[in-house]
């Protein structure tokens, strides 16, 4: 019986990878005010990005229940006896805990190990794309956990939004500390470096910013994978597809839109280049 996979809604997969990969996505929980969604199920992004700019009560996530994650693990034990969640770093969210607690709920008897992904979004992703192929192609559990302990330092992204208001609110901050003070309405350029959020620059305007993007992409000598996401300015991200596709095939370049969990703490305008690659 082959590997299944779990992760959670961090990872930004686009639905189809998900359906095609036959990967399980544990939703991480959005909050406005007394109303509680489901991160993808229960609010899109779309749906999320429109509220997020007219509401009044700014939203908070929270991780999924022990239970969800139990549920899902039974209901994968139907069917294999090794599960291997893959989950976005434990110094971000306390996801990473809950996935491994969740683990003594179960009511089926089945082996289910728990990795620290030490990313987000779509290098997250790709993390657990890698997994999912290697167990589609007949890998054991451990042959999988190998996998991704070689994709995991092979992956890398870079972001850019318009303001560090929503990470300072959300307390995901991290050594990006340093750009507080006036530097809330400059462009910031964010990365996560041993999973926490940390400045890889700044900018005076958004131009420079998404230029930082392209030439960060730029320094690779061989791409495996590549995501350009967004978080509402769609036409951005597609204008900066089409000048990384002198580099990387356009066809192959995911479009992904930031969940809701990651949105929340950055807010609209969010921009983001993943790859999966070596750097010359």
């Amino acid at each position: 019986m082959a590997v299944k996979i779990v992760t959670d809604s961090v990872a930004d997969l686009p639905s189809q990878v998900v359906n095609e990969l036959g990967i399980t996505v544990v939703p991480i929980n959005v909050r406005f005010g007394t109303e509680v969604y489901r991160d993808g199920v229960d609010l899109t992004a779309d749906q999320f990005y429109e509220r997020l700019m007219f509401s009044k009560i700014l939203p908070v996530t929270s991780v999924p229940s022990p239970g969800a994650f139990a549920e899902a693990y039974d209901k994968l034990a139907e069917a294999t006896d090794e599960i291997l969640a893959i989950i976005v770093s434990s110094k971000l969210s306390g996801t990473y805990e809950v996935a491994l607690q969740s683990i003594g709920l179960m009511k089926r008897k089945c082996r289910v190990e728990v990795i620290d992904s030490h990313w987000a979004v779509m290098a997250q992703g790709f993390i657990v794309m890698k997994a999912a192929r290697a167990a589609q192609a007949g890998a054991s559990l451990d042959e999988v956990i190998e996998v991704v302990q070689k994709t995991t330092p092979r992956v890398d992204f870079l972001s850019t939004f318009d303001t560090l208001e929503y990470l300072k609110r959300g307390g995901r901050i991290g050594k990006a500390q340093a750009f507080l003070g006036s530097m809330l309405r400059v462009n910031p350029l964010i990365a996560l470096r041993g999973g926490v959020v940390e400045p890889a620059g700044r900018t005076r305007s958004r131009p420079k910013a998404i230029e930082r993007l392209y030439n960060f992409v730029m320094c690779y000598s061989y791409i495996e994978e590549m995501a350009v996401e967004d978080a509402a300015c769609p036409d951005e991200a597609e204008a900066l597809v089409e000048r990384l596709s002198s580099k990387f095939s356009k066809e192959r370049i995911y479009r992904s839109k930031t969940t809701p969990a990651i949105g929340t703490h950055t807010g609209p305008g969010l921009l983001v280049v993943a790859v999966l690659g070596d750097k010359g």
